[in-house]
């Protein structure tokens, strides 16, 4: 089972209180298939397909399994990037800097090499986002390649929400494994693979929620969490709240390789609302 749809699974089960019937929706994304649900409903067919248009455009700019933007950059190590890609890489930078190194869209070699079984040993000296130019162009070092998937399902779902707010929607939860808000609030749980639901949260109008676990997808040599100075995961599960689905989604991917007081320090400079932190042995517990 892959993170995503574990995220989704969860988020089916742990949402309450929703004012309306849902709306699903399932198709590929992100590599995987996915569902989005928005809880307080969508009025027509038209708007139905804006969201699956938005959602498409985001798969032709990140997307690691199809001919993208992204691709088409890892394989040439330099491109002039949409507007879009822009946008990520400069919150990438920002949650990297903050994070002092521990989310690191360059692992994406050492990645591959772990799903299929190799060490990866020689990639590591390869790691390293701070190499990445990122200016009127973006050039990648030599060897390496960049993996956006613990930033852009937070980024989709933003992007969805506001796409509805401009539509006039003022009560929707939009769920894509990462939560977004509009109206509510809303009824969410914070659940782990091994322990279960550990808590209830509400998320309010204009605020968003990511969850990470290491223990949702294992690669051959570990966790799909890769630290990209070797950190092992410290946490089985990780949610953040914050303002934005997209700095919720890599601020968790980071918080899971570090220690409480790094995470004390990391959220207090992204101006997070709240970290909700579970151990290995199923302690639940907020920063």
């Amino acid at each position: 089972m892959n993170r995503r749809r574990f995220l989704q699974i969860s988020a089916a089960a742990l949402c309450a209180g929703a004012r309306a019937q849902a709306a699903p929706w399932t198709g590929q994304a992100f590599g995987a298939e996915i569902a989005l649900d928005l809880r307080g409903g969508v009025r027509n067919r038209q708007d139905m397909r804006a969201i699956r248009d938005e959602i498409q455009e985001i798969e032709n700019t990140f997307s690691l399994y199809r001919e993208s933007e992204l691709t088409r950059l890892n394989a040439t190590g330099r491109c002039r990037p949409s507007a879009a890609m822009s946008e990520v890489l400069a919150l990438s930078r920002r949650v990297h800097l903050a994070t002092l190194g521990a989310f690191d869209p360059t692992v994406q070699p050492l990645w591959d090499a772990l799903a299929n079984g190799n060490s990866g040993a020689s990639l590591r000296a390869k790691i390293g986002f701070e190499t990445v130019r990122v200016a009127a162009d973006i050039r990648l070092g030599p060897g390496q390649a960049l993996t956006l998937n613990g930033i852009v399902q937070g980024y989709a779902a933003d992007r969805v929400r506001d796409l509805l707010v401009a539509r006039g929607y003022s009560d929707v939860l939009v769920d894509m494994g990462e939560f977004a808000a509009i109206g509510g609030p809303f009824d969410l749980g914070v659940s782990d693979p091994s322990a279960g639901l550990l808590a209830r949260l509400q998320l309010r109008d204009g605020r968003a929620m990511a969850t990470s676990s290491p223990g949702a997808l294992a690669l051959p040599g570990g966790s799909h969490i890769l630290g990209p100075q070797g950190q092992l995961p410290r946490w089985s599960t990780v949610t953040v709240e914050a303002k934005s689905a997209a700095l919720a989604d890599a601020a968790s991917t980071a918080f899971v390789l570090m220690e409480r007081d790094e995470i004390a320090r990391s959220a207090a400079r992204l101006g997070l609302d709240a970290v909700h932190l579970v151990d290995f042995d199923g302690n639940y517990g907020p920063l």
